[in-house]
């Protein structure tokens, strides 16, 4: 026969092992909680199903924990800060008799030839870089910036620079930071500074660069032919392409 003190311990060895759960035995109500697949119910104590909504989403899967996905923020597409610029070209002299040459000596320029006096516009719209108004060239000095006499030099809209030289009149009114627009008259075609004493206008394309006044890029650097063949005929053909290629090919920086 068991003592009194033996069945009091087996009666809580009893009781403690009913609440934590002997090993092999199921969790308690207390143990971290598990997913489980539902408990099948029969058709006659099952919910009626409600009928499925047309926004709503998917059921997860058994087992798993569906977190909802943030819908993404819609970005405005980013427009053009602007369009590109449209801008209109002249012919340089505005004269009936008039003639020059595909090529030039030394260096990409053309000698525009009229009579001395025919007006002389801007090639297009922009702001005038640099006016010459008086003769300096004093013959039998090296080649430099006085060779052109009485010039005028313009940073059309388009970002390309024209100049045009031996003039005998700059207009009135014309000076540095002016603003011009295509066609405007901006002197008399002349045989100022190193012309060889014939009327023309000396006529060159360029960008400009660090130095404006770098007579070596300013007298020309494209060749202008093609572009005074198009002016002529009320054409439109741009310089753009040309100058910005030989101004990535030189290093030259506004």
């Amino acid at each position: 026969m068991l003592s009194l003190r033996t069945l009091s311990v087996l009666t809580v060895t009893a009781l403690s092992l009913a609440a934590c759960g002997a090993p092999g035995d199921g969790p308690s109500a207390a143990a971290t909680p598990q997913f489980v697949e539902p408990t099948p119910t029969t058709a006659s104590s099952a919910p009626e199903p409600a009928a499925p909504s047309a926004t709503a989403a998917p059921p997860a899967a058994a087992g798993k924990i569906t977190v909802p996905s943030t819908p993404k923020k819609k970005t405005a597409s980013k427009k053009p800060a602007s369009a590109p610029l449209s801008v209109k070209y002249v012919f340089p002299v505005k004269a009936s008799n008039v003639d020059y040459h595909p090529t030039h000596s030394k260096y990409p320029a053309t000698d525009i030839f009229a009579d001395c006096g025919e007006p002389v516009v801007a090639t297009t719209s922009g702001v005038l870089l640099e006016v010459s108004y008086k003769d300096e060239y004093v013959k039998g000095r090296p080649d430099g910036p006085l060779n052109g006499g009485l010039s005028v030099s313009l940073l059309g809209d388009d970002g390309v620079r024209y100049y045009g030289s031996h003039l005998s009149k700059v207009q009135s009114g014309i000076k540095k930071g002016s603003r011009v627009k295509a066609g405007q008259l901006l002197g008399k075609v002349g045989r100022t500074g190193n012309a060889n004493n014939v009327c023309h206008l000396h006529y060159g394309i360029s960008p400009p660069c660090a130095r404006v006044g770098d007579w070596k890029v300013r007298r020309g650097v494209v060749w202008p032919a093609s572009f005074l063949d198009s002016w002529r005929k009320s054409g439109n053909k741009s310089p753009v392409a040309k100058v910005k290629a030989w101004k990535t090919a030189h290093n030259c920086r506004p």
